[in-house]
């Protein structure tokens, strides 16, 4: 996807080099941070926990945290830098502390579903009703119709949710989600570093479709999860 992963040899010390990254380039308050978790890749079914050393060859255990311990890791990670969407902070069938989460600091910050909602309606609606995140990532290979798209999109705006276009990791130069991103008025798309022809493609048709419209154009900003009224 264009990312670049530096060796760093936990959490923080990579929001600090983005933190300081962002200060040194003059951008305080211009430029701000979007987490990716995918917890699921670290939750343990057997005993409930997420394993934060799930990486290293040698891992003794030692750093396994229940679901509330890692909320709280999250709150302070917010409480310190300036983030402001979390996606997938915990397993895909961890309504549970999703809802928990949601609650203390969902005013806040943006809480992301993706492979909590896999873009499934059915999914989504259980998530407004449990109110277990704000945010739907949306993809639309991923529930596999343009029409189940849209419908999941109207579900979240009507629930006052945020909702982020995004890419896949294995793209091609296809640049119809920028066009859906902007036609949806989502006002948030993710598609990698701008880097790698398959991602700059539609960063190059967000241009071309900011050219067509002239004027008429608007730039969220800081409304970007409500950019625009619910259709």
């Amino acid at each position: 996807e264009g990312g670049f992963a530096p060796n760093i040899q936990e959490n923080k010390e990579g929001l600090e080099l983005l933190k300081t990254a962002i200060e040194k380039a003059g951008y305080t308050g211009k430029v701000v941070i979007g987490m990716d978790v995918a917890a699921s890749e670290f939750y343990n079914d057997k005993d409930k926990t997420y394993d934060l050393n799930f990486k290293e060859e040698n891992n003794d255990g030692s750093q396994k945290i229940s679901g509330d311990s890692l909320k709280n890791v999250y709150k302070s990670f917010v409480s310190e830098y300036p983030i402001v969407s979390i996606e997938d902070p915990f397993d895909q069938d961890d309504w549970e502390h999703y809802a928990k989460m949601t609650a203390e600091i969902g005013e806040q910050v943006q809480i992301v579903g993706d492979d909590l909602l896999v873009t499934n309606p059915t999914r989504v609606a259980k998530a407004i009703q449990e109110k277990s995140c704000n945010a739907l990532l949306l993809k639309v290979n991923q529930i596999g119709s343009v029409t189940e798209s849209i419908e999941a999109v109207k579900m979240s705006k009507r629930a006052g949710w945020g909702v982020m276009t995004s890419h896949r990791s294995g793209e091609t130069e296809d640049t119809f989600i920028a066009d859906l991103a902007v036609g949806l008025a989502t006002g948030q798309i993710k598609t990698g570093a701008p880097c790698r022809s398959e991602r700059l493609a539609k960063y190059n048709q967000l241009l071309r479709i900011e050219e067509e419209l002239g004027a008429a154009a608007v730039y969220p900003g800081a409304k970007f999860r409500a950019p625009v009224d619910p259709y």
